[in-house]
């Protein structure tokens, strides 16, 4: 009797997601980064993959909408906490995502336990963050490994990452804090 079912795939892939930070940080704090950036577009790929499996299959599930985010911003915070120390990104834009990251889990948290059930719905401004996240890692990677990119492209991604993640903290604070004072002014 297997254990596993087919729709079980897409989670599958995401905790292997996870797994993955492991190697990647690794390889980015022995300065591996052409392995790093191969391992970092398999995580991407397979980002694509297990969306792709769970909504085509309508494999999706609850554990797959936590663990598929939770996957990725692993990934996302370790690159950006070990780039920053290795003095490839800078702090203060390091700082900024992790302190948006918190600010956005411990709102969720509080608005779940406190509100209601939150369905996590990512706003357009949350995706064009999240891209631009993975586009600096993907570019300063590169840079500081197989392929010397212009410093220009690379500043420019740097302040493009941090008024997309400032803009999309204060969405996120702005619409749930909105719909908490709503929810609360209506029981």
């Amino acid at each position: 009797m297997s254990v596993f079912k087919a729709k079980d795939i897409p989670n599958i892939i995401s905790v292997l997601r996870v797994l993955m930070t492991i190697p990647v940080i690794y390889l980015l704090i022995t300065r591996d980064f052409s392995n790093a950036l191969i391992l970092f577009a398999i995580a991407g790929a397979s980002d694509g993959l297990d969306g792709f499996l769970a909504k085509h299959y309508h494999w999706q599930s609850h554990l797959g909408g936590l663990l598929d985010p939770l996957a990725d911003k692993t990934l996302l915070v370790a690159s950006y906490l070990v780039l920053g120390t290795i003095g490839l990104l800078p702090l203060g834009l390091v700082m900024i995502v992790l302190l948006r990251d918190l600010i956005i889990v411990g709102g969720a948290l509080l608005y779940h336990y406190s509100i209601e059930e939150l369905d996590a719905d990512p706003s357009l401004v949350s995706k064009l963050n999240t891209l631009m996240q993975i586009l600096l890692v993907i570019a300063v990677v590169m840079n500081a490994g197989p392929f010397l990119l212009p410093e220009a492209l690379i500043q420019g991604l740097i302040w493009f990452t941090l008024a997309t993640t400032i803009a999309s903290g204060v969405n996120y604070t702005w619409v749930w804090g909105r719909r908490a004072l709503e929810k609360r002014g209506s029981d």
